[in-house]
């Protein structure tokens, strides 16, 4: 194996000087540092990570934390494209990264500051996260910095990146009452997802902004499933009957809605119109197409690997990303 002391021998200057060329000091002359780069090269050196972790202290390793990661949700391509995200831009900062996922039973037993500490991570980007999670308290009281997605909490280690939820779902409802519709009801995803309450909050806020009544009733929770979504439909336009639209956490229980509205006899979108929340890929296959909020997922992921790089490098720069929504018009809702 090629060592520095060779690149040194062969360059003709100290191992240090090559050491600190290699690691990119600005303390190093151009000239000699082009020239160590091409006798590296030349030699085929590649860097021992494990040596060079053991004298920096850092891994340069980036952990991506998964919750409850099942096939039930393989047709939500949103952890996909987030995954997409983080991988580029931790790859393009010259950062690897370790994919790792937990359950509730796993965090019983294994805490968070151990599962990092045995994977070898210098931080980590979590996603799917509930707020009731064992996990969630931990993370935000620990040293080891974290960028939450979708979960708007700080911390002296803790950024996060998330869409604008709130303003994403009043201009989803904003839609449906341009579009003539007063009876309006929710499927939201649970309780427990950072998200649902801002996408509720944006629900009441746009039918106040049009003075129509909340109706607690009309909003019912749809575990952010295709079935969920597919048993809140029939359980809302099966009590309420004056409903002509519907508004849903997700595009994922939007798909399941339209099988609900269709178990029941009736037809998207001239009885019931539906706008979901995400864009997925699947919306714009849907029968009808379905209208959606569209979220930059991708976006999500590279922001996120960014956030937390700039946590671990000690950057004086933003560490709260929200990104822009945008609603995306197509076949499931009618003008009445």
């Amino acid at each position: 194996m090629v060592t520095i002391k060779d690149i040194a021998k062969s360059a003709g200057v100290s191992v240090t000087t090559v050491s600190r060329a290699l690691n990119g000091y600005d303390d190093v002359n151009e000239g000699t540092r082009l020239k160590i780069r091409t006798i590296a090269d030349q030699l085929g050196y590649s860097p021992n990570m494990a040596a060079r972790s053991l004298i920096s202290k850092k891994t340069k390793t980036l952990g991506l934390l998964l919750s409850n990661v099942t096939r039930a949700s393989s047709k939500d391509n949103i952890a996909f494209e987030v995954l997409c995200g983080i991988n580029d831009r931790s790859g393009e900062l010259d950062y690897d990264l370790v994919l790792f996922s937990t359950t509730p039973q796993k965090q019983t037993i294994k805490s968070y500051k151990t599962l990092c500490q045995e994977r070898g991570v210098d931080g980590v980007i979590i996603m799917g996260i509930r707020l009731d999670d064992p996990y969630l308290k931990e993370i935000v009281s620990s040293d080891i910095p974290c960028v939450l997605i979708d979960i708007t909490l700080e911390g002296p280690h803790v950024g996060y990146v998330t869409s604008d939820n709130l303003s994403g779902a009043v201009a989803a409802v904003d839609h449906l009452l341009q579009n003539g519709h007063r009876h309006i009801a929710m499927i939201n995803g649970h309780a427990q997802a950072d998200v649902s309450l801002l996408r509720l909050e944006g629900y009441r806020q746009a039918l106040h902004n049009s003075a129509i009544p909340f109706d607690d009733s009309l909003v019912v929770d749809g575990r952010f499933s295709e079935q969920g979504g597919r048993e809140a439909a029939i359980q809302i336009l099966s009590s309420k009957p004056e409903v002509t639209a519907l508004f849903c956490a997700s595009d994922l229980m939007a798909i399941g809605a339209m099988q609900g509205v269709k178990d029941m006899g009736k037809q998207v979108p001239q009885d019931i119109s539906i706008i979901g929340f995400d864009n997925i890929d699947l919306t714009a296959y849907c029968t009808p197409a379905l209208t959606t909020v569209h979220q930059h997922k991708y976006e999500l992921g590279f922001h996120a690997a960014q956030v937390l790089i700039d946590l671990l490098e000690g950057k004086e720069v933003t560490h709260h990303v929200m990104l822009a929504t945008e609603v995306i018009e197509r076949e499931s809702v009618r003008k009445l």
